[in-house]
């Protein structure tokens, strides 16, 4: 029996996310749930309106939501996670704890992975690896050089703008002294530079829509952010359709007498079809944590590995262990 999954939301990520369910062998896609005319999405399978989704809790296994952590999650999370099984992206760092609290509150009989992806997500189990098999040291997390989706989003959600996107840059000095070993205290500002390019509405105040962004708490306010306003034509130039990404994380530390560096790394041709594809992974670990009776909210450290993978343990072990 394939697991039944839904997506809500249709932006870059949702798109992501389908590509990658119609590609897995055990997942079947039944219906897009998005805000707009469903006539206008043009997804592979049905698109209906978000109220629709309350008279298919029989038939979604798991419901995959792929609106921005900035404002869509805080009313999607808890709205599907009292319903469905879900599986989101969620990535304001500082916010999770309380979301996670938030999402907890309603997931009595759902089983509910927030926060998946590769920051957090992927990234987030390097950490924990690498802390846990060198406790003395110290972590390091680079993001970039790419378009940061959550970021982008916030930039666009701000009162004044168009169209927008941000790149997250890598300070040189800061990569090379996390590789050091000497392990560094750096702050958010030492180690990343946020460029924003937006397009502002006709006749919007573009001083205020700097303020604005370079000022946003958990997004821009610890960091050094430029804001660059363009026309439309050198957006779809220059930015459009454009989204690669990856960084690194970091580890410095020591085992008796011997200093180690660890490192792990991506490069991402397309932010949003690898975040998607992460996603997908975790809505099946979300499907088989559900049919155990594990239910509430969840993070990528709660998730056995095995239930990720369509194979099954046996088949997983005589081929990577």
């Amino acid at each position: 029996m394939k697991i039944q999954v839904g997506i809500v939301g249709y932006g870059n990520i949702g798109r992501g996310v389908e590509k990658a369910v119609l590609a897995a062998p055990d997942m079947e896609l039944r219906a897009v749930f998005t805000r707009r005319d469903p006539k206008e999405v043009g997804s592979a399978v049905p698109a209906l309106p978000l109220e629709a989704a309350d008279n298919m809790t029989d038939e979604i296994d798991v419901m995959i939501l792929c609106g921005g952590s900035a404002t869509d999650l805080a009313e999607h999370g808890p709205r599907f996670a009292s319903k469905f099984n879900i599986v989101d992206s969620f990535d304001t760092h500082a916010k999770i704890p309380e979301y996670m609290a938030t999402i907890d509150a309603v997931a009595k009989n759902t089983t509910a992975i927030v926060s998946s992806g590769w920051d957090p997500g992927l990234f987030s189990m390097m950490r924990l690896l690498f802390s846990a098999a060198v406790p003395d040291g110290a972590n390091y997390t680079f993001w970039g050089p790419g378009v940061s989706q959550g970021h982008s989003d916030a930039v666009r959600r701000v009162e004044g703008v168009k169209n927008a996107v941000q790149y997250s840059i890598p300070k040189d000095d800061a990569v090379q002294a996390a590789r050091s070993g000497d392990r560094p205290t750096l702050t958010a500002r030492q180690k990343h530079l946020r460029e924003c390019y937006v397009v502002a509405e006709s006749g919007a105040d573009t001083a205020a829509i700097e303020r604005t962004i370079v000022t946003m708490p958990d997004y821009f306010a610890d960091y050094d952010t430029t804001v660059t306003f363009i026309e439309e034509d050198e957006f779809a130039r220059k930015h459009a359709g454009k989204m690669p990404h990856g960084g690194t994380v970091l580890h410095s530390g020591r085992t008796g007498e011997h200093e180690h560096v660890l490192e792990f790394g991506l490069k991402l041709e397309s932010n949003p079809e690898f975040t998607g594809s992460v996603m997908v992974a975790y809505a099946r670990a979300a499907a088989r944590l559900s049919a155990e009776g594990i239910h509430g909210a969840k993070t990528v450290f709660d998730v056995p590995l095995v239930y990720l993978s369509e194979k099954d343990r046996a088949e997983l072990i005589r081929e990577l262990l």
